[in-house]
């Protein structure tokens, strides 16, 4: 009974439309997907610097290090720097909790309109 009432509810659409929305669809997934892992690869750096800092920064903390922000090269201390790379790291491991739970949805989206428009990829051989 309830899947009588979800096949009233789809909209018919033309097979053209249904091609267009099935590919926005995959490069929204796509899109998404390459963002997480930039984000991801990014986050993994800062760990990587955050170590080397810590290390520094037991040891000397007034060492000087570089930083670029905003694309100019600025001369700082370990001290000042690790704090503002782990907040940093945190803000991107927060972006990726967001996008992954975005592409979680996408991906439910999509799957819903394949099987409501019974859409099934052609395999080229």
């Amino acid at each position: 009974m309830s899947t009588s009432k979800a096949k009233s509810k789809v909209q018919p659409l033309s097979d053209q439309e249904i091609q267009q929305t099935y590919s926005r669809l995959q490069n929204e997934l796509q899109s998404l997907a390459g963002k997480i892992g930039e984000l991801e690869q990014e986050a993994e750096e800062h760990g990587l610097v955050l170590s080397t800092l810590n290390e520094a920064l037991q040891v000397e903390p007034g060492r000087k290090c570089f930083r670029l922000i905003g694309g100019v090269l600025v001369e700082r201390t370990v001290k000042d720097v690790v704090p503002a790379l782990q907040t940093n790291r945190e803000g991107i491991k927060k972006v990726i909790a967001n996008l992954t739970e975005q592409y979680t949805t996408k991906e439910r989206d999509f799957e819903t309109f394949k099987h409501d428009y019974n859409v099934r990829p052609v395999s080229r051989a």
